[in-house]
């Protein structure tokens, strides 16, 4: 089983910039696609970035495409967005996921969820 805790997101005003990270319990993180996904009040939960097992794969949503940087660390078992230039359509609950298909871009293609964290920017 695998244990995704987040941490990270808040308040921030347009223009600015948080960092949201995803802590793994396990020892086969090394071996999953992590990706990133938010939803919005009223929404469904869109896909925002992934990132592929040995980190050299990486692809974003147009949303946030050159404000948002995935990365992660195997060694740790983390795995984080780093979001610039947040607009108040940023605002959503961030998950982050992993998935045991290297591919994974459809939330049904991802096994585990993070409990969530709210981003809030404001205008």
């Amino acid at each position: 089983q695998v244990r995704l805790v987040q941490s990270g997101g808040g308040l921030v005003q347009a223009g600015g910039s948080l960092r949201l990270s995803c802590a793994a319990s396990t020892f086969t993180f090394r071996t999953y696609a992590m990706g990133w996904f938010r939803q919005a009040p009223g929404k469904e939960r869109d896909f925002v970035a992934r990132i592929s097992p040995g980190g050299g794969n990486i692809y974003y949503a147009d949303a946030v495409k050159g404000r948002f940087t995935i990365s992660r660390d195997n060694l740790k078992n983390t795995v984080s967005l780093e979001m610039n230039n947040l607009k108040p359509e940023d605002t959503a609950v961030y998950y982050c996921a992993a998935a045991s298909i290297i591919s994974a871009y459809r939330q049904q293609e991802y096994d585990y969820w993070g409990q969530g964290t709210q981003v809030t920017v404001s205008s």
